[in-house]
């Protein structure tokens, strides 16, 4: 494997990650300006807290309305409608303290409990 290829890995925090964040950002599902303010709040926020999370912004998760989107995997937790104040209270209940914030959860992956179950 090349260096630059292995710099990156670490960069992204492969190794180290215990899940991933994938965030959509719009266009269709709500605004891109929405959609990048919440992904520099969710940004901010996984590097304060120092959890082991790697993140990836999407353009579109073919849903096309009631975003920004949140999908926590292994967990296979769909969130819609993240603002801030959402992302905030799924970092402290779901990603801190492992328990999804149920109320907000639009959709569950069923292939994906089974990785969950795994998880610390």
């Amino acid at each position: 494997m090349s260096d630059s290829i292995q710099k990156g890995l670490q960069k992204a925090g492969v190794s180290a990650a215990r899940r991933h964040l994938l965030i959509c950002i719009g266009p269709d599902c709500c605004n891109s300006r929405q959609g990048e303010l919440i992904w520099d709040f969710v940004k901010k926020r996984v590097k304060e807290t120092g959890i082991p999370v790697m993140r990836t912004k999407a353009a579109c998760f073919r849903i096309c309305s009631g975003g920004p989107w949140l999908a926590v995997y292994p967990d296979g937790i769909w969130y819609g409608a993240i603002n801030s104040a959402r992302f905030e209270r799924i970092l402290q209940e779901h990603l801190l303290g492992g328990k999804p914030v149920r109320e907000w959860v639009a959709a569950r992956c069923g292939w994906a409990a089974e990785c969950s179950e795994r998880m610390p």
